[in-house]
């Protein structure tokens, strides 16, 4: 394993024709013997490791949220194994990424005599929240890892073992307790984005909720909450637009930007086709069966669900998150209709062909559904997108304390008031105002356990938290082995759905206990179309595979069990 990380920045380069000793090393250039002796260079390196490269989250399309036409993933297929692409990038980066801590934390008594100590500490508590974060994905995906602090020669590097996840989850805490007392509460109006005590403290309680440490999650969560710095943002649709940067609720994120050649470029597979894009990548029927009506009850329990018009009586998040049917979208009237031939162009004011029914456009979304959250019209412009990669908000904070503290079964109102202050902010009231949407007010361990996961579910669509979660609460084995539905071809979809009224959802499924809808008797009589066959293997597929030519490389390093 390549794991010795020399930090090379290259300030200029030198071009010398005439002889020179060749064991002098350029003044123009840095090294890793000349390196961290200022609080420039140790600046440099810092910024570095919040590159996005090394904060990757993990992606919807390994979830049951998600379709893309009729493939899967190796994650959704069972497929995944050591040579996967991504089992070789995050392995491979977050190691990069804590080598790079560890330099710099061995680094910093070069400095201790020309820098003020808070600043010394200011550095410190960087390296750590960072290492912390790397080994937290680590173990959190991979189990038993390899784990070290220091700066590996190569050779010792080829020769390690694994360490118990648990021994590396006390250290987790230790450089993330470290990082809360050095790093400060807030970077004021600087445009610095790197993590603050908050952060750490937040982050702390999410690998100790993957834990199942439920006593250290509720406490760092509830730390984090006391500090008094974070809130939620008023409006849910706007706040993931590119426009919204820097706000109250955003507790770690990482900033894009299309002027520094930081931005999101598959954007379309995202944008509709009538704005230029593909849609392609697309929420699932079971994503959109998942959101509560607005009286708090699942779809197939609601009186107020009418299949036929799904976005209708829904949690507001339903149509912030999914594009509701005949409602402007990037700038045209989004309907997916098969017998809409035209719709309306909202720039010109005029009707125009229709690329988002599939009645014109074969390749338009399978199953009539795309993505709205975080969706900007400005993406249609260049097609490069500069929403920041949120990889922690305050709401998160608020749900990870009510679960933790139902998990142990310590139900108090402050765990109504944290789960209903999220919910409330989707319907833009106040949550102390328990009229004015469908508040929580069960203290029964069980419904709050699936009202919790409902509401997470709900609240972080498209996020990146759904796989961990559904690897956490052990339901992948069910959620991910369901198959993929969309609409059936237009000329059976106008004769079997259409004309007899029963677009969009011939039916209502029912909903588990996981909260995964079943389409199987609307698919058994013939009225949609299975996209894909879903599979998830649960004698392995909870940990991750170590890279292949890592177990080559290094005979002290053990497969994972199954791979």
């Amino acid at each position: 394993m390549k794991i010795k990380s020399i930090f090379i920045i290259t300030i200029g380069v030198l071009f010398i024709t005439a002889c020179t000793d060749l064991n002098l090393n350029p003044l123009s250039e840095g090294s890793s013997e000349s390196w961290y002796s200022s609080e420039t260079e140790i600046d440099m390196a810092l910024n570095d490791i919040y590159r996005e490269v090394f904060w990757p989250v993990d992606y919807t399309e390994w979830t049951d949220d998600w379709t893309y036409r009729e493939g899967t993933t190796p994650i959704t297929s069972a497929t995944i194994n050591g040579e996967w692409g991504t089992v070789l990038e995050w392995w491979r980066n977050s190691y990069k990424c804590i080598s790079r801590a560890n330099t710099v934390l061995a680094n910093l008594d070069k400095v201790s005599d020309i820098l003020p100590q808070a600043r010394l500490d200011a550095f410190e508590g960087d390296a750590r929240f960072v290492r912390a974060a790397q080994y937290s994905k680590l173990i959190s995906h991979w189990g038993d890892v390899i784990y070290f602090t220091n700066v590996l020669g190569l050779e010792e590097s080829f020769t390690l073992s694994k360490t118990d996840k648990a021994t590396i989850l006390q250290d987790i805490y230790s450089d993330f307790d470290a990082a809360a007392e050095k790093l400060p509460v807030s970077y004021g109006s600087s445009a610095n984005k790197r993590a603050t005590k908050g952060a750490a403290l937040a982050m702390k309680a999410r690998i100790a909720l993957y834990m199942e440490d439920w006593s250290v999650a509720r406490d760092a969560a509830q730390a984090c909450m006391e500090l008094g710095t974070y809130e939620l943002y008023a409006d849910f649709g706007e706040l993931f637009l590119s426009k919204t940067k820097n706000t109250k609720e955003s507790i770690f994120s990482i900033p894009r930007s299309v002027e520094l050649d930081q931005f999101f470029g598959d954007t379309k597979n995202y944008i509709t086709r009538n704005s230029g894009g593909w849609a392609a990548k697309d929420p699932s029927w079971d994503l959109l069966c998942s959101f509560l009506c607005t009286d708090g009850l699942p779809i197939d329990e609601s009186p107020l669900f009418d299949p036929h018009e799904p976005f209708k009586n829904r949690d507001p998040r339903c149509s912030e998150t999914i594009v509701e049917f005949q409602t402007p979208h990037l700038g045209y009237i989004y309907q997916p209709h098969p017998d809409s031939l035209n719709v309306l162009n909202l720039k010109t004011g005029s009707y125009q062909k229709n690329n988002d029914t599939r009645s014109n456009a074969l390749y338009a979304s399978f199953n009539g559904l795309v993505w709205k959250k975080g969706i900007d019209e400005d993406w249609s412009d260049d097609f490069k997108a500069e929403n920041e990669i949120m990889i922690l908000r305050f709401a998160d904070v608020l749900l990870m304390y009510a679960e933790a503290k139902i998990e142990l079964n310590e139900i108090d109102d402050s765990v109504l008031d944290a789960i209903n202050q999220v919910r409330a902010r989707a319907y833009q009231v106040d949550y102390t105002n328990l009229s004015a949407y469908p508040a929580v007010t069960t203290t029964d361990q069980t419904e709050l356990r699936k009202i919790l996961r409902a509401e997470r579910r709900m609240e972080f669509a498209f996020e990146g938290t759904r796989y961990m979660d559904i690897i956490r609460w052990r339901i992948a084995e069910n959620v991910l082995n369901k198959d993929t539905y969309g609409m059936l071809d237009v000329d059976d979809l106008r004769e079997k759905v259409v004309n007899p009224g029963l677009w969009f959802f011939p039916s209502t499924p029912d909903i588990d206990e996981d909260g995964a809808a079943d389409f199987t008797p609307m698919y058994n009589a013939g009225m949609i179309k299975r996209l894909a066959q879903r599979d998830f293997d649960a004698t392995k597929q909870y940990l991750w595979p170590i890279p292949t030519k890592e177990i080559l490389i290094n005979s002290n390093l053990e497969q994972n069990p199954g791979y």
